[in-house]
């Protein structure tokens, strides 16, 4: 390992490694707060082509039942898968498996702040030693509290080598 301009190996610091093994059933993992602004509807748009007029134009969502622009549901789900990640307790993810069960329960406008937590439903472990799967549930809560989605979603993720550890 290099040393550091005392000749001292450095300490790295960050988030520590998560393992399968990190999480029981039960548990809840809490992520970091975002909040929706029109940059990221219009951003959404562009990148996946979801061009409609509910999202990013004013005029017309102002004459729904909504009485203003929402946010789209795919973006919704991303915003909260993206930001448990940064939680620390995806980075021994192998795959990601998929999603379950996502349900729109309220619409997220603009200036709505979206906190994510997702509860370990399964923990099962694979034929492979090194690997396991977890299962979560999620729920993105809104600043009043508010669920405004669900969804379930499933990872491959790392075991320790040693369990003992």
């Amino acid at each position: 390992m290099a040393t550091n301009s005392i000749g001292v190996a450095p300490r790295v610091l960050g988030q520590p490694e998560r393992w399968w093994e990190d999480l029981e059933v039960g548990d809840i993992v809490q992520g970091p707060g975002m909040t929706v602004t029109d940059a990221h509807l219009v951003s959404w748009a562009g990148l996946t082509g979801d061009i409609v007029s509910l999202h990013l134009d004013e005029e017309y969502a102002s004459t729904t039942q909504f009485g203003q622009r929402i946010a789209h549901g795919p973006f919704t789900l991303s915003l909260v898968l993206g930001l448990i990640t940064q939680t620390g307790y995806f980075t021994n993810v192998v795959a990601w498996l998929g999603l379950d069960e996502v349900r729109a329960q309220r619409p997220v406008v603009i200036g709505d702040t979206l906190r994510p937590e997702a509860e370990l439903v399964t923990a099962r472990p694979t034929k492979k030693d090194d690997q396991g799967i977890w299962t979560l549930s999620y729920r993105a809560v809104n600043q009043k509290g508010e669920i405004v989605m669900t969804f379930q979603s499933s990872f491959m993720v790392r075991r320790r080598a040693n369990p003992d550890a």
